[in-house]
């Protein structure tokens, strides 16, 4: 999908491969350019040397958690325009509330349906829903 002609680039930052390929499947499917790192220390890297449209953030990273990767993207102004979506499965109100708290734009329970993802995506990459 894209604005303008540009295709929306999102980074997924996920440590476990069997999510990371399922989200590799749907985002390619959905016509997004994007890249995959394991950890919360790469994700900081590739996100400053990026500057993707949309991050796919797991809480629980090696390293550096999800939650210490958005604080430190929303801290950074030049990096004001980065979307962040938190995916856990730790779905509690304590942690939509905290992800909420340090900026994220929004934020899935893990196992999720794909049509709640890519109803999120779209949302948050074409500014509906």
């Amino acid at each position: 999908m894209s604005e303008g002609g540009k295709r929306h680039r999102i980074l997924v930052v996920e440590d476990e491969d069997n999510i990371a390929m399922a989200l590799d499947f749907l985002i390619t499917r959905e016509g997004y350019v994007h890249d995959r790192v394991a950890s919360g220390a790469d994700a900081l890297r590739r996100i400053r040397a990026t500057h993707p449209d949309l991050v796919l953030l797991d809480v629980m990273l090696p390293e550096v958690s999800g939650y210490e990767v958005c604080q430190s993207v929303r801290l950074d102004p030049s990096l004001s325009d980065v979307k962040i979506l938190m995916m856990t499965a730790r779905g509690s109100l304590v942690e939509r509330q905290k992800s909420h708290a340090l900026g994220a734009d929004g934020f899935i329970t893990k196992p999720f349906e794909l049509k709640e993802l890519r109803a999120q995506m779209r949302g948050l990459l074409h500014g509906a829903g």
